[in-house]
């Protein structure tokens, strides 16, 4: 959320150039075990497995009401046009899912968020998930269950159409089934069966590979989403002056480009200081 407890310290990036970064992951859980002890590294665990849980209870659900009987598998013998259309069918199978399913688990995940960021402020406002319900219903409405859904969505969405198309054109234009994984291309001649071995491997792993690759694109969909769940909502991290009080989610994600953060947070051990880091004053 913006908010940076501890002072950066001075390093050098690749170049030799002196830069400020801020302390990793590792030495912000144990600021937190100081401050509030082991427990406030669990800050709103529960509501995040409820939320997880429901998720995949849903998409269980949907399977069985839903079932994808049509979907084939891409094989080898198909060629670009049919394959593609079997991408394209799948990945709207997943989408479907993926879209119910984080619409109904949204509302735990934006309690979730706001147990954590309670530590920002030192606050007790949200604590168990029932009075946790209460009080957004009671301040915000049922729209307050929602905050920062459709980022989410949007990054959910980009993420398996991204990650799905990548992995099929390269599997189609770049790995070559003839390859064999025999030294000096014997194998295609002495074992057939190992043919397309070291196809089928490379290919089980380019989904694995674009997975990550496109998860750091989609990176500030999740960071706006998560921050808009907390902003305005009666937590000091939520208002000034740790963040701005943004009217929609299109306001914050301008608001964190022309700053340079829509990748704030995003590295667990290298981070740099961004212009727009709020330190605490002692």
């Amino acid at each position: 959320v913006g908010h940076e407890p501890m002072p950066p310290t001075i390093g050098t990036n690749v170049l030799g150039r002196k830069v400020l970064y801020l302390p990793s992951f590792f030495t912000y859980a144990k600021y937190i075990v100081q401050v509030d002890g082991k427990i406030g590294l669990f800050r709103g665990l529960s509501p995040r497995l409820m939320s997880n849980a429901l998720s995949t209870v849903t998409r269980g659900s949907m399977k069985k009401v839903f079932p994808p009987d049509e979907i084939e598998q891409v094989a080898n013998k198909d060629d670009m046009k049919t394959s593609l259309k079997k991408v394209v069918k799948e990945t709207s199978y997943e989408m479907m899912m993926q879209c119910v399913s984080r619409m109904l688990a949204h509302p735990l995940h934006v309690i979730s968020m706001r147990c954590m960021v309670q530590f920002v402020g030192r606050e007790a406002k949200y604590s168990g998930v029932l009075s946790s319900i209460g009080k957004i219903f009671k301040e915000e409405g049922l729209l307050g269950f929602f905050v920062g859904l459709i980022p989410h969505l949007l990054g959910d969405v980009v993420f398996l159409w991204g990650c799905n198309l990548l992995a099929h054109f390269i599997n189609a234009y770049l790995v070559d089934d003839s390859v064999s994984d025999t030294p000096g291309g014997l194998g295609n001649d002495q074992n057939p069966g190992s043919q397309f071995s070291q196809a089928l491997a490379i290919r089980s792993y380019t989904k694995f590979v674009m997975g990550i690759a496109v998860s750091m694109l989609t990176y500030p969909f999740l960071l706006v989403g998560d921050l808009m769940a907390v902003n305005n909502c009666g937590l000091q991290a939520g208002l000034p002056p740790y963040s701005p009080v943004f009217k929609s989610w299109i306001h914050c994600w301008k608001y964190l480009s022309v700053q340079g953060q829509l990748f704030r947070g995003s590295s667990l051990l290298f981070r740099r200081v961004s212009s727009g880091s709020c330190f605490a004053l002692e």
